[in-house]
Formats: structure tokens, sequence, C-alpha cells
């Protein structure tokens, strides 16, 4: 059998690899040919993308309530597309945290810090749900939504970061 009838073999190459052939030698009749296998190298924007989520999935406790409104947003998004009607659906769960506040204040009472911790929480948990309501019913970026989900973040973001360090 000559050289051009015989089947040659495949290489398995990783993807995103470029391959180049070396034809083999004269003379070696029983040689293998030559294969060398150059890895392609990642772009800028891939490199900067992996340093951006290494650094996200680092300080991911720290984000929380970042991530939190992040999915908020979205979601909202979704439901204003799907069905904007679930507005209406999700505003009476915006008194929910006051309702917990009140039950809360009369099982077990509370004074000074302790209180202001838990008005400053039902507060930012109902503006929160009316946030989500409204935004599920206009669009989460009409008229001042937006604003408001950002100061809700801040506000979220800022409490966090004092309850980690203090805890």
């Amino acid at each position: 059998m000559t050289s051009r009838t015989r089947p040659r073999r495949t290489v398995k190459v990783p993807a995103g690899a470029t391959t180049v052939r070396i034809p083999r030698q004269r003379g070696r009749r029983s040689a293998q040919p030559f294969v060398v296998v150059m890895p392609e190298r990642p772009s800028l924007t891939r490199e900067t993308l992996a340093a951006v989520g290494a650094l996200l999935w680092h300080f991911r406790g720290a984000l929380a309530p970042t991530g939190f409104a992040v999915l908020a947003l979205v979601v909202s998004a979704v439901l204003h597309m799907i069905a904007w009607w679930s507005g209406l659906v999700l505003a009476p769960v915006a008194a929910g945290p006051l309702v917990w506040l009140l039950v809360m204040q009369r099982r077990r009472p509370a004074a000074g810090t302790a209180l202001a911790w838990r008005i400053a929480l039902a507060a930012l948990a109902a503006s929160s749900l009316a946030w989500l309501a409204l935004a599920a019913g206009f669009g989460p970026l009409a008229g001042a939504l937006e604003v408001w989900w950002l100061l809700m973040l801040l506000t979220a973001q800022t409490a966090w970061l004092i309850v980690r360090r203090t805890h």
C-alpha cells in the first residue's frame, strides 16, 4: 500500500486552537507526521471580563444586596413585559413588612437601637416591595422608579456593609 492510499489518523485538537501540520520527512516511511498545536490567545475583552468576574466572585458576600437589586430589576422588567397586571397583585404585599413590624412590637417590644433597626428594616422592605409592584405595573425605568431603585440599592448596600462590619 502506498502512502497516498493509507487512511490518515485524526488528531484531537482542543476548541479554539490552531493546528499546523508539518509533512512527513522524505526517506522516513515509518515516522509519523509532526503536529504542532498552538493555543489561541484570549482577547483583551475576555481577559477583562474574567478579571471582573473573579473580583465579583471574591466579594460576592459583600455585594449580596447589589445582586438582589439587579435581580429585582430584571424580574420587574420581565413581569412588566409578560403581565403588567402583576403590579396589582404585588401592591398589597408591600404592606407585609409594616404588619410584621406591628406584630413584632406587640409580641416582643423593643426600644432604642433594636426598635430603630426594626423600623429601618420594615421601611426598606416595604419600599422595595412597593417599588417592585410599581415597576411590574409601569416598567422599571418609568418616571422616577430608576432613581428610587438606585437610592434603595445604595441604602441597602450601605446598611449591609455596616451590619457585616459590626457582627
